[in-house]
C-alpha cells in the first residue's frame, strides 16, 4: 500500500508539472488551458489557500481539492497531447507559481478585511 501511495504521489507531480505544460501549449483549446493554468498554479504555489496549519481544513485542499483539480482538468486535454506532456514534465524542473502566491495573499488581505470591518461595524 505505501508503494501505491507513493506512485500516486509521483504521477500527481508529474501531471501538475504537465498541466503547467498544457497551460502555455497553442494546441491545448482555451478552457482546458484555462483551468489546467488555475489547478497548476495552485499546485505549484508556494503558499497555500488554507494554511496546513490550521487543522483538517489546511490538509483538504492538499489531499482534495487539488487532485480533484488534476483530474477535472486531465479530462479536459486530448489524451495524445496529455500523454506529450507527461513525457515533457519527465524532464522538467519543478516550476514555482509565484503569481499564485500574490493571488493568495491579496484573497487573504481581502478576506481580514472584510472581516475586520464586519467585526468592527457590529
Amino acid at each position: 500500500m505505501t508503494a501505491a501511495l507513493r506512485d500516486w504521489t509521483r504521477s500527481l507531480k508529474r501531471d501538475v508539472v504537465a498541466l503547467w505544460i498544457a497551460a502555455r501549449d497553442p494546441r491545448t483549446p482555451l478552457s482546458a488551458k484555462l483551468l489546467a493554468g488555475a489547478v497548476a498554479a495552485y499546485a505549484l504555489s508556494p503558499i497555500d489557500l488554507i494554511p496546513d496549519a490550521i487543522p483538517l481544513l489546511g490538509l483538504l485542499d492538499d489531499l482534495l481539492i487539488v487532485p480533484a483539480g488534476i483530474w477535472l482538468a486531465l479530462r479536459w486535454v486530448a489524451p495524445a497531447l496529455m500523454a506529450e506532456y507527461r513525457a515533457a514534465a519527465l524532464l522538467q524542473e519543478r516550476p514555482c507559481s509565484l503569481a499564485a502566491a500574490v493571488v493568495i495573499v491579496m484573497l487573504w488581505l481581502v478576506t481580514a478585511g472584510v472581516l475586520a470591518g464586519w467585526w468592527l461595524g457590529r
